[in-house]
């Protein structure tokens, strides 16, 4: 494995490792001698710094893709499968591995980091089964003569830029499809826990895959606009905050790239007053805190039809009372820090502001205290939320749930429909007909029944709708092999032998 030392560095340490790049199957520190640091949330102590890549290193990371490219996408599709499949079970055997590395830099608690993992791996397992996803169309004798088929082939140099709060498994959207569809790979991982990356560079490195095809480059904006601009760079993949997300799509389409940019989330659940309280309720609590409530797929607001809010309140409050928050290295623990100190103090601001605003905070997760300088926030439930608070309006991004209350269905799904973002949603009802009206009304790209987190399996695709999602096509699934791959149409004419004037060296058969 990669050397990761820093682990038991001393905090009396006057040196700390450097984080560098992954280029040409080696480990690299670049050429701007820039760097930032990356802490561990559950103490606050710097355990290492990144590098931070320059517009000469992000050329390099480049040239080499583009070099790889040219023998990589006549490989086989078998090679490439083969590869995939060795990487997959490598990946298996390093899991617990993995998961205290993101456990390390991220913050979140082992049994988080393992569920990312896992996520992540079915898309690799779904990428190894890209051989019978590439088969183009034929049609015979269109015209007399004349056939026509159509073949799906690499774009070239493709990037991705992928979040914090899933260092593992939103790569593993990206690459998996990438590679297997003959594309060469650049990893741009947020500096915040940069470490999985290079960890999975080392595993697809032993299982066979060439120099140059995967690529890690470490950096900040600067290394990011590069990578917009660069000409070579022929398509960019990127999951983050809208704000960045518009950008990114913006600014790569401007330069003629393909984008696809997926953006933050305010995701509604519906509590209708027929629902199951207790599932609603579990669903809720482990929508809302797991990972501390940083992804985009968390459940930031419940919205409760009737008196339905005044039997699941105390459900709800009882659940949390039992969240243990901790480091990752309690295994009691089930919910760890925020990522940085920065982060922890803007999640907690909301809850400043949220009685002055005319909100009522049930559970204040500010209540929670720790030893140490992690950067720990408790589960925190705020009711009577309104659409024109702050902490409503904004993604917050932590472990806040805001509960509002609603006459009807009509009234909740209006609302949610009103949302500028449209990410994910859920509904909890026994009514199968409200159900089924459910999924065909409310304006989000994914929908859950009874199921409080929708994130769809691998043979699907993952996106939203609205300020969620900037571009045509969403993430891993059939829609990532269509964006790492362009049609090509073919319309071919043969000469007949037994009346072609042309000798093709055939006999003629009569």
């Amino acid at each position: 494995m990669l050397p990761l030392s820093y682990r038991a560095c001393a905090e009396s340490d006057l040196t700390v490792q450097t984080i560098g790049h992954y280029l040409d199957g080696a480990l690299s520190l670049g050429t701007s001698g820039l760097s930032a640091p990356v802490f561990n949330p559950a103490t606050g102590a710097q355990q290492a710094e990144v590098a931070l890549g320059s517009i000469a290193d992000v050329d390099a990371v480049v040239a080499s893709a583009v070099t790889a490219f040219e023998s990589w996408r006549g490989s086989s599709l078998s090679t490439r499968a083969s590869i995939m499949f060795k990487f997959r079970e490598l990946m298996d055997a390093s899991r617990n591995e993995l998961a205290e590395l993101v456990s390390l830099e991220h913050g979140k608690v082992p049994s988080d980091a393992l569920g990312e993992i896992a996520r992540g791996m079915e898309n690799v397992e779904f990428a190894c089964g890209i051989p019978a996803l590439l088969k183009g169309e034929y049609s015979e004798q269109v015209a007399g003569g004349v056939d026509v088929y159509s073949l799906r082939q690499p774009l070239g140099v493709v990037a991705g830029i992928t979040p914090f709060n899933f260092p593992a498994m939103v790569p593993m959207w990206m690459f998996a499809n990438a590679i297997m569809c003959g594309n060469c790979f650049i990893l741009k991982p947020s500096e915040k826990d940069p470490s999985a990356a290079l960890f999975m560079a080392k595993l697809l490195s032993e299982a066979g895959l060439p120099p140059g095809v995967f690529n890690v480059l470490q950096g900040d904006k600067v290394a990011v606009d590069r990578l917009l601009e660069h000409p070579q760079v022929k398509a960019l993949s990127f999951v983050g905050s809208t704000p960045i997300a518009r950008y990114v799509y913006e600014t790569g389409s401007a330069q003629g790239k393909r984008v696809q940019a997926l953006g933050g989330a305010k995701n509604h659940m519906l509590v209708l007053a027929d629902a199951d309280i207790n599932a609603a309720a579990d669903a809720a609590v482990s929508a809302a805190y797991g990972s501390a409530g940083e992804r985009c797929m968390a459940i930031s607001v419940v919205v409760a039809v009737g008196a339905v809010a005044d039997e699941l309140i105390p459900a709800l409050t009882e659940r949390i009372a039992k969240i243990v928050v901790g480091p990752g290295t309690d295994p009691k623990a089930e919910m760890g820090p925020l990522v940085t100190r920065q982060h922890c103090d803007k999640v907690t601001s909301y809850l400043d502001g949220a009685e002055q605003a005319g909100a009522t905070i049930l559970v204040d997760g500010r209540d929670v205290s720790l030893p140490g300088d992690g950067y720990f926030l408790g589960a925190s439930l705020i009711d009577n939320v309104t659409p024109e608070m702050q902490l409503y309006q904004d993604e917050i991004f932590g472990p806040v749930l805001a509960l509002m209350r609603v006459d009807t269905y009509e009234e909740g799904l209006a609302l949610i429909n009103s949302n500028p973002y449209g990410n994910g949603t859920a509904i909890f009802t026994r009514d199968g007909g409200v159900a089924r009206r459910f999924q065909f009304e409310v304006e989000a790209g994914m929908v859950g029944i009874n199921v409080p987190i929708p994130v769809p399996v691998a043979a699907y695709s993952f996106g939203g709708w609205k300020s969620s999602l900037f571009g045509d096509l969403h993430m891993y699934g059939p829609d990532g092999v269509k964006f790492y791959t362009r049609n090509k149409v073919v319309t071919s004419r043969w000469p007949d032998p037994a009346t072609s004037s042309v000798n093709l060296g055939f006999p003629v058969l009569k």
